[in-house]
């Protein structure tokens, strides 16, 4: 769902430009609550296997594709506020070192893909589990339809966006019945990727995700063939499992974001994705502009002068990881809450206490 230049006309553009930089400095001062230096570095690894895996267009329907957006994974493996900012360095990144997203139309790129998918999601995950039963599984699946339902709200947000200043005259009905359908439809992928990625970290590290502190559940003890809860004074085990490194967890992050990026992504579909079709089938895309980075060495996802195929692919996408890698955790560095800062030692254990529950919890 990049926007290119051309789509929207200036004045909107501005305007989303200047909610994206609101919406940032909100959230480098909310990232602050959120990170640590524990946490900053695999705040940085989120934003590049976001990276990664937007590159992997997957089929949804004839003739068209759909990619991650990634503020609902985003928002509940970092919290909110960082979630903002991880869209928005990917954004930022493939803007400008890939010609992927319009840079006069980059504030309408973070006011979609990043602001409005973690707002929606992380709410609507919140409240799910709030009401659901304090699993992990319940969890993972507040995941799934919390990032469900951000694709095609994002798709909203972009008709609405080109009701006001569109550069074409066309049907806002059709465009926004075409967007939300096609993007309805992404959205079921992408609540896929975010359910198994969301799963896959709690069942390694439930501690690590964000959206999962806070759901503590009593320890239970079978007395007498019946299970009541625990003293209070009682200690909750750590899982096994939870007791692996976070360091381990971000090399093999890295590692399966560089494989994605690097190997898998030239298997992605090549399909126009739900904008691109849409606005191929509608017209919007008739005042398109050339990228301003068009020539860039990367544009297009591409090595300059490197002639093999796949080996372009491959290297554009390793370098794009590392580029992100690098310069996200480098941002979420700079804004993290120092160890001296925190309001509680026990704020980092309060996820692995998630998972003690009972043996029928999970």
């Amino acid at each position: 769902m990049h926007v290119p230049d051309g789509f929207i006309n200036a004045p909107t553009s501005a305007a989303t430009g200047v909610i994206a930089a609101g919406a940032i400095a909100v959230s480098l001062r909310g990232a602050r609550r959120e990170l640590d230096e524990r946490t900053a570095p695999l705040a940085g690894l989120v934003a590049a296997f976001i990276f990664a895996v937007q590159m992997l267009n997957f089929p949804v329907a004839a003739g068209t594709s759909g990619h991650l957006l990634g503020g609902a994974l985003a928002a509940i493996l970092v919290g909110p506020y960082t979630g903002v900012l991880c869209v928005s360095v990917v954004l930022l990144m493939q803007g400008i070192l890939f010609a992927d997203g319009g840079l006069t139309a980059l504030g309408v790129n973070i006011t979609n893909m990043a602001i409005v998918t973690t707002v929606v999601a992380y709410a609507l995950f919140r409240g799910l589990v709030k009401v659901l039963p304090r699993t992990r599984r319940s969890v993972t699946a507040a995941a799934f339809v919390a990032a469900l339902v951000s694709v095609p709200a994002a798709a909203l947000a972009f008709t609405l966006m080109y009701a006001i200043g569109g550069t074409t005259d066309v049907s806002i009905g059709k465009v926004a019945t075409a967007m939300i359908g096609v993007h309805v439809l992404i959205g079921i992928g992408e609540a896929v990727i975010t359910a198994l990625t969301v799963g896959a970290v709690i069942a390694v590290r439930p501690d690590l995700v964000y959206g999962a502190r806070g759901l503590t559940q009593k320890l239970k003890l079978r007395v007498n063939g019946e299970l009541v809860d625990a003293p209070d004074a009682e200690p909750e085990p750590v899982p096994a499992a939870a007791r692996t490194s976070h360091r381990k967890v971000w090399a093999a992050g890295l590692v399966t974001s560089l494989l994605l990026a690097g190997f898998v992504s030239f298997y992605a579909s090549a399909n126009p994705d739900g904008l691109e079709k849409v606005a191929t089938d509608h017209g919007i895309d008739k005042k398109a502009e050339e990228h301003a980075v068009a020539d860039s060495p990367l544009a297009d996802y591409g090595v300059k002068d490197v002639d093999d195929a796949r080996l372009s692919g491959g290297l554009a996408g390793v370098i794009g990881v590392g580029v992100t890698v690098v310069a996200g955790t480098g941002v979420f560095w700079a804004v993290r809450r120092r160890r001296t800062d925190d309001t509680s030692p026990s704020e980092t254990s309060n996820a692995t206490s998630t998972t003690s529950t009972t043996s029928t919890s999970v």
